[in-house]
């Protein structure tokens, strides 16, 4: 496995994350925050028959990181067998919901889709929240993966969610058990972007909305991410560009990502993973982060990606 490169200081302390900033094989990181420390949720990357369970990682810097393990598994999830992938988390009320997919469902009637656990505590233990899945149909066309929870100004949360180059947008209800209909009665709406496979993420910045996505194939040289710019939630999205992808000198198959902000700050940071040059097994994707940045018209600038990481980057109390 290829190491990190960090830098130490004269007191023998890492300067840098170096990246990946953990070790072990880990994809389709979150990267959110709780109070005063950094946490990122992701993929145990292996055969589909071993994604059993999740681990997590919280860090007070973005440079030194603790291990969580086996925050959730298919003993808490007794619908799930196989295949839990791309978990998203937030805090809501005191409790920590972490929505997840399983079992990589192929059709309406296999069981599996996206579900929801929950804890007191970040770290977890996760238990089943609804006993069953939340999504466990293909709507759309989207196979229900890949999910991502977005908080709107207005308080009001949303499920993005969507394999197979399909995306959908609803409205969790309250207390997340389920959705809320649109005003138009439907439950679902898709708001798929030009060239989108999987992995959705929206953010917003100065009024606009960014949607990011990732395309090509997970298990290739050049998954990559893009992303479109709305005034709503729910588009139009236009694709505008790339800003994610291989470097032929660092790695290849930057894909798959989530965005930390720094609270109070126009701070970016992007958590993705990606595949060490060293490396042709699908499933060898490690967890990296680097510095997002925005031009004078709010684009994202294309995404530098390294081997030394980022630099220390504390939370205020």
């Amino acid at each position: 496995m290829q190491l990190s490169a960090t830098a130490q200081n004269s007191k023998g302390k890492k300067s840098t994350s170096g990246n990946p900033v953990f070790p072990g094989w880990y994809a389709d990181p979150e990267g959110v925050i709780f109070g005063n420390k950094y946490w990122i949720y992701p993929t145990f990357s292996a055969p589909y028959k071993q994604q059993v369970f999740m681990d997590a990682f919280s860090s007070p810097d973005l440079v030194n990181w603790t291990k969580h393990s086996r925050i959730v598994d298919t003993t808490a999830i007794k619908w799930a067998w196989r295949a839990m992938w791309a978990p998203a988390i937030v805090e809501k009320g005191g409790k920590y919901y972490l929505f997840f997919g399983a079992n990589d469902i192929q059709n309406d009637q296999s069981p599996g889709g996206i579900g929801v656990a929950v804890a007191d505590n970040p770290a977890g233990p996760f238990k089943d929240y609804l006993g069953k899945p939340l999504v466990d149909k293909f709507i759309n066309g989207a196979q229900p993966i890949d999910q991502f929870v977005f908080k709107d100004k207005d308080g009001q949360y949303y499920l993005i969610y969507g394999g197979w180059r399909h995306c959908n947008i609803a409205r969790l209800k309250d207390d997340f058990t389920g959705f809320l209909p649109f005003p138009d009665g439907t439950t679902f709406r898709e708001i798929t972007p030009k060239g989108y496979v999987e992995g959705p993420f929206m953010f917003i910045r100065n009024g606009k909305y960014y949607f990011m996505w990732s395309e090509g194939g997970w298990t290739g040289p050049d998954y990559s991410v893009a992303y479109a710019m709305s005034d709503s939630p729910f588009g139009p999205f236009e694709r505008i560009d790339k800003i994610l992808k291989q470097d032929p000198k660092v790695a290849t198959g930057a894909g798959h990502h989530s965005v930390i902000q720094v609270p109070g700050k126009d701070q970016w940071y992007i958590v993705y993973h990606r595949r060490p040059l060293t490396e042709t097994d699908g499933n060898h994707r490690e967890t990296c982060i680097d510095v997002m940045s925005f031009d004078a018209n709010g684009l994202i600038k294309p995404v530098q990606i390294t081997v030394e990481g980022v630099k220390p980057q504390r939370l205020r109390k």
